[in-house]
């Protein structure tokens, strides 16, 4: 009896000590369920967990961190770890983390960033859901290369080089004329692609409200184009469609037709956000379409600046339900109407029937 006690003794130690890094309850053993176990990727796991539990989990510990170099070079510090790690775990807190950090730099205006983290929770819902296929921008894209677009050094820079930004916030500055060449040109950097992707942004003359003007205010409606390079560096430019003002009445209701022109947006505010990674060919159709636009122009009811943004959204698979309305000596598409339904969740993916592939924002404080 002895003999036998000792073996089942030795046994149960052996089995006790090769499970420590795997994390392996008392419960778990007691319950005679058959476990399969693969210690490298559990090993993996467990340095996720403790990375991750060092991580601030609210805007309230976020925001102070991002205002202090030490503080912004310890989270890329441990963004850059956590992208190191092999496969994608899923974890809820993790997951909302990403996503909040993903808005933080969208609000910052670094999208190229944003949309790295949005990235990540791409992956993570679809290993949440056991989904093993390629992960797509759309049907025709290619593979994305997730290692290239993970958080590495370039980054660093990107966030240490605008600290006013982090310790005053965001404020705005005039758009200015940006030629259509200008616009082609900057993607035009010779370098191979790894990935692209678009954000379109509504600026409503009243935030949170589908009120069609506001005095001479009557919102705005652009675009942000990414081009991720196989080097891991990234061109990113925001752009939008506007009236040519050759006197005080052009672009309103009583002469909506004139002269129109591009402006480079990189600073304007904005109150709603939908963002998607697309693929090649559908990058260079929207930078057509702006060849196209330049051409045309500006209307104030047929042919504006949200005409412009859901024709590029349209190319791109994000299609915004309700975007039209009227008001005095005209109608048409408009940024109030068009906020306000992606406020109200009033748009869709047309490549997924998951809503997990895009990325949305507002910066309208929810009641």
């Amino acid at each position: 009896m002895a003999t036998i006690f000792n073996t089942r003794f030795a046994k149960f130690l052996i089995l006790g000590i090769l499970m420590l890094p795997c994390q392996i309850s008392f419960g778990q053993l007691l319950s005679g369920n058959e476990l399969h176990l693969t210690f490298s990727d559990s090993s993996r796991l467990s340095r996720q967990d403790v990375i991750a539990a060092e991580l601030p989990r609210s805007d309230e510990s976020l925001r102070p961190m991002l205002k202090t170099l030490k503080g912004r070079k310890a989270l890329m510090s441990y963004l850059k770890e956590m992208n190191s790690l092999e496969g994608v775990q899923y974890n809820k807190s993790n997951a909302r983390f990403y996503y909040r950090l993903a808005t933080t730099f969208a609000r910052l205006r670094m999208y190229p960033l944003a949309m790295k983290c949005f990235l990540k929770t791409m992956q993570m819902s679809s290993a949440r859901h056991r989904k093993h296929q390629k992960l797509l921008a759309e049907p025709d894209s290619a593979q994305l290369d997730t290692s290239i677009l993970a958080i590495n050094g370039r980054d660093d820079s990107v966030v240490n080089s605008r600290p006013n930004v982090f310790e005053n916030g965001v404020g705005d500055s005039v758009s200015k004329p940006i030629a259509t060449n200008r616009i082609v040109e900057t993607f035009n950097d010779g370098k191979r692609a790894a990935g692209y992707a678009i954000l379109v942004h509504v600026k409503q003359p009243v935030p949170g409200k589908p009120k069609i003007f506001s005095g001479t205010n009557v919102g705005h409606t652009f675009i942000t184009l990414i081009k991720y390079n196989n080097d891991s560096s990234y061109v990113s430019l925001s752009f939008g469609f506007y009236p040519r003002k050759q006197n005080l009445l052009s672009g309103t209701p009583l002469e909506p037709s004139t002269p129109s022109v591009f402006k480079n947006d990189s600073e304007h505010q904005w109150d709603e956000v939908l963002g998607k990674f697309i693929s090649k060919r559908r990058f260079e159709r929207i930078l057509a379409l702006s060849s196209k636009y330049s051409a045309m122009q500006y209307h104030l009811s047929k042919n504006n600046c949200t005409d412009f943004g859901i024709s590029a959204a349209k190319i791109a698979g994000i299609e915004i339900l309700e975007t039209s309305g009227s008001w005095p000596l005209g109608s048409g598409n408009n940024p109030a109407v068009a906020g306000q339904s992606i406020l109200q969740g009033k748009y869709k993916d047309a490549d997924q029937d998951s809503p997990n592939s895009l990325f949305v924002e507002s910066t309208i404080a929810k009641p």
